[in-house]
């Protein structure tokens, strides 16, 4: 099925549209709190700044590409 976005502009938006979708009987999940995992978010930040350091590796597409061989 299609996911439907909503993007109430305040708490009170936000309230009503999860009571009016409970009494249309439509599921919904509340998944806003936490997009991404802390952890997970750190580790990347942490990797892009050794990368602007230098620390990184670069590979070319040809190098990516013989990988999958």
């Amino acid at each position: 099925m299609t996911t439907l976005t909503v993007k109430p502009k305040n708490k009170k938006e936000l309230s009503k549209a999860k009571k009016m979708l409970k009494v249309l009987e439509i599921s919904f999940e509340d998944n806003d709190d936490k997009p991404y995992n802390p952890a997970f978010v750190k580790k990347i930040l942490r990797s892009k700044k050794e990368y602007q350091e230098g620390k990184g590796t670069t590979i070319t597409i040809e190098e990516l590409n013989n990988l999958w061989k």
